[in-house]
C-alpha cells in the first residue's frame, strides 16, 4: 500500500475513534451545544481538512459546484441547525458524513490505482537503455540517442530497444506486451524485430531501421497515453450532465429549505426541517460517481484491449466499435495469407516450362504478389534472355519484349483489350494468361492460401449479427471461392485499388441511418488499403505491426496478423459500453430516489452519503470489470 493511502486509512481510523469518544462525551457528561460541537469539531476537521481547504480553495478560482463545495456545505450546515430554533443537534451525523465520504475517497482511490497499474504495466514496454555496436565494442546508451543504421545487441532477457532487422544470430522473442500473442516467436537472420518485445534465448546484432521516437513501442505508448482525449458520446455527455445538473440541485435545495417553511406560515418553526432535507438533498446530488466511473470504464476498456494486442486510438472509437452493423474485409492479406503460389500450368502451344519461362521473364521487374509467386515458380533466371520495353497496365498485366518475342501476361481483361480468344480454366485461383506475338500461350494458375482463423473470424463476427462484405482485385471466381469457404455474405471482386473506395462508399451509403448499430468497419493490411480504412466508419488494420500507413489511418490497430482479434475488439467495446451504461443507469436511479426521499423527509444522512459515495465506490469497481 503506498504511504499517501496508508497515511488517509490512519486518519480515518483515528477520526472514527474520536467520534465515538465525542459520541461518548455528548451522552454522558450533559455539556452544553457549544461544547459538544467543540468535541466533535476534532475528528470533523481531522477527517475533513483537505476537503474543506480544496472546496474553500476552488470557491476562489470560480469552481463551485464540486463535490468537495457540496460536502462542505452540508456537513457545516448539518452542524449548525442545532442552534437554529426548533433544530436538533446533527454533530455526530455531519462528522459521520465527511468520515464516510473520505472512505469513499479513499477506496476510489484504490480502485483508480489499480486500474492506472494496469496501463503502467503495459507501459513498462518501454526500454530504457540500448547497447550499441560502436568501434567493436559495446556500449550502454539511451535509445532516444540511438541513429537509424547502427547497430545493437540484443543478448537474452533483454527488451529490443528499437525497432530494427536481424543481421547475425537466430533467438525467440517474447512478444505478447505487443501483440498479445503468448507463444514465443522464432527469430532469424534478416527477420524484422521490434521495440518493447523480450529477447528469451539468444544474442542477437540487429540493424536499427527507426529511431526511438518512431518505433513500434513509442508509437504504442503514445497511442495508450493519448487515447483520453478523444472522448466517447457517453463521456461528453456526463461532462455536459454534470455542468448542468449540478447548479440546478442546488438551486433546488435552496428552494427546499426555504419555500416550505414560508408556504406553512411558521418560517421559524419549520426552517431547521426543511434545512436538514436540504443539506441531504446537496450531499444526494454530487455528481462524482458519474464524472468518476464512466471515464474509468473506457479507460480500462482501451488498457484492457491494449493487453490482447488491440489498439483502440480514444474512447469515441469504443462507442464506434460497438455499433458496427457491416465488417468490410480486404481479402488478399487480411483474409488470405497473401502469399502466392503457382498450382497449374495449362500451356496450348509449346510446354509448360516454356510457359512459366516467358510470363516469369515479362514479371521479372514487379513486386506484385503474383509477379512474385511466377519468379519463384521459375527460378533460372540467368538464361541470358532480354527482357526490355516493360510496359505496366493498371488492373490488368505486363507486356514486354523478351528477346524478339512481345509478350503479354495478365487477366482476361488484357487478352481482350489486346484482341486474343483466351481460355477458361476449371481450377479455382487467379487465371495468368499469356500471348506471344498476337497468339494466346496459354495460362498458368496462381492460388492464395486462407488464413488459419478466418472462418472462425467470420463466424464469431457473424454470431454478433454483423454483416460481412469483402472486396478484392482478384478474379471473380476466386472471391466467389473464398467468400464461400469463410461463409461471408457478400463479395465483390476485380475492383482496381480506387474502385475499393468507391464501393465502401456506396455501402456505407446504404446502411440504415434510423438505426443506432449502423457503422461500418473495413478491416486491411493497413499499407496498401490506408486510403480505405481512412474512408470507413471504423478503419481496422490488422497485423500492423510497424506499419505507418496504419497507425496514421486506422482507428484501431491489431498488432497480430491475426482476423480473430477483430471479433474480440468488437466484444471489449461492447462490454465497455455495456459497463459504462450500467454505471450512468445505476448512479442517475439511485440519486433520483433519494433525492425524492429527502424532499419528504424519509432519506437520513447516511442514506445520502450512501447514494453519493456508496454508489460512486460500486460504480468504479463495476468499471475496474474492463480490465479483464
Amino acid at each position: 500500500m503506498e504511504e499517501e493511502t496508508k497515511h488517509d486509512l490512519i486518519k480515518i481510523i483515528i477520526s472514527a475513534i474520536l467520534l465515538g469518544i465525542a459520541i461518548f462525551i455528548e451522552h454522558k457528561l450533559g455539556l452544553p451545544m457549544w461544547a459538544n460541537l467543540l468535541v466533535f469539531l476534532v475528528p470533523y476537521l481531522l477527517v475533513g481538512f483537505e476537503t474543506i481547504k480544496e472546496a474553500i480553495e476552488n470557491i476562489f478560482h470560480g469552481e463551485i459546484f464540486d463535490e468537495d463545495f457540496l460536502m462542505f456545505v452540508a456537513t457545516v450546515g448539518a452542524l449548525a441547525i442545532g442552534f437554529i430554533p426548533g433544530g436538533e443537534p446533527q454533530f455526530a451525523e455531519a462528522v459521520f458524513v465527511m468520515l464516510f465520504f473520505q472512505l469513499g475517497e479513499l477506496f476510489e482511490g484504490i480502485a483508480e490505482g489499480k486500474s492506472e497499474k494496469s496501463i503502467e504495466a503495459l507501459m513498462e514496454i518501454r526500454p530504457d537503455i540500448a547497447y550499441i555496436e560502436k568501434n567493436g565494442k559495446v556500449e550502454k546508451v539511451d535509445p532516444n540517442t540511438v541513429e537509424v543504421g547502427e547497430i545493437m545487441v540484443i543478448a537474452p532477457g533483454q527488451k529490443v530497444p528499437m525497432d530494427g532487422v536481424v543481421i547475425e544470430g537466430k533467438t525467440t522473442l517474447n512478444t505478447v506486451a505487443i501483440t498479445g500473442e503468448s507463444v514465443p516467436r522464432s527469430i532469424d537472420e534478416e527477420d524484422v524485430i521490434l521495440s518493447g518485445c523480450v529477447n528469451i534465448n539468444g544474442t542477437v546484432r540487429a540493424r536499427v531501421t527507426k529511431r526511438f521516437e518512431d518505433s513500434t513501442v513509442a508509437k504504442i505508448i503514445d497511442l495508450v497515453e493519448n487515447a483520453s482525449e478523444h472522448k466517447s458520446k457517453s463521456e461528453k455527455f456526463i461532462t455536459k450532465f454534470s455542468k448542468v445538473y449540478t447548479p440546478i440541485v442546488v438551486i433546488l435545495a435552496i428552494l427546499v429549505a426555504i419555500v416550505p417553511p414560508i408556504l406553512s406560515g411558521d418560517f421559524l418553526g419549520n426552517f431547521s426541517t426543511w434545512l436538514l432535507r436540504a443539506l441531504t438533498f446537496l450531499v444526494v446530488s454530487c455528481p462524482c460517481a458519474l464524472v468518476i466511473s464512466v471515464p474509468l470504464a473506457f479507460f480500462g476498456g482501451i488498457g484492457g484491449a491494449s493487453k490482447k494486442g488491440i489498439l483502440i486510438k480514444g474512447s469515441n472509437h469504443v462507442d464506434s466499435l460497438s455499433k458496427i452493423s457491416t465488417v468490410v474485409f480486404d481479402k488478399t492479406g487480411t483474409l488470405t495469407e497473401g502469399v502466392f503460389k503457382v498450382v497449374a500450368i495449362h500451356p496450348e502451344i509449346y510446354d509448360e516450362n516454356k510457359l512459366l519461362h516467358l510470363a516469369a521473364h515479362v514479371e521479372r521487374y514487379s513486386s506484385h504478389p503474383i509477379a512474385i509467386s511466377l519468379k519463384d515458380a521459375y527460378e533460372n533466371e540467368d538464361d541470358d534472355c532480354s527482357v526490355t520495353e516493360v510496359e505496366e497496365f493498371a488492373g490488368q498485366g505486363v507486356k514486354a519484349k523478351v528477346n524478339e518475342d512481345t509478350v503479354y501476361v495478365g487477366n482476361h481483361k488484357l487478352m481482350k483489350s489486346i484482341g486474343i480468344d483466351w481460355k477458361d480454366c476449371e481450377k479455382s485461383g487467379t487465371i495468368v494468361h499469356v500471348a506471344i506475338n498476337g497468339e494466346y500461350f496459354g495460362h498458368i494458375v496462381i492460388s492464395d492460401r486462407i488464413k488459419d482463423d478466418s472462418k472462425n473470424a467470420v463466424d464469431r463476427i457473424k454470431n454478433n449479427s454483423i454483416k460481412t462484405v469483402m472486396l478484392t482485385g482478384d478474379h471473380k471466381d476466386v472471391a466467389e471461392s473464398v467468400a464461400k469457404e469463410l461463409g461471408i455474405d457478400e463479395f465483390f471482386a476485380e475492383l482496381l485499388p480506387q474502385d475499393k473506395v468507391s464501393k465502401l462508399e456506396e455501402i456505407i451509403n446504404k446502411k440504415n441511418e434510423k438505426s443506432k448499430n449502423n457503422n461500418v468497419a473495413f478491416v486491411g493490411d493497413g499499407i496498401n488499403d490506408a486510403p480505405v480504412i481512412a474512408r470507413a466508419d471504423v478503419g481496422i488494420a490488422m497485423g500492423a505491426i510497424g506499419s505507418d500507413a496504419a497507425i496514421e489511418s486506422a482507428d484501431v490497430i491489431l498488432m497480430e496478423d491475426k482476423t480473430s482479434k477483430i471479433a474480440d475488439a468488437i466484444k471489449i467495446a461492447k462490454r465497455t459500453i455495456k459497463i459504462a451504461m450500467e454505471n450512468i443507469v445505476f448512479a442517475i436511479a439511485v440519486k433520483i430516489i433519494v433525492l425524492i426521499l429527502a424532499v419528504f423527509g424519509y432519506a437520513p444522512m447516511w442514506l445520502a452519503v450512501f447514494a453519493d459515495v456508496g454508489v460512486t465506490v460500486l460504480a468504479v469497481l463495476n468499471s475496474m470489470r474492463t480490465l479483464k
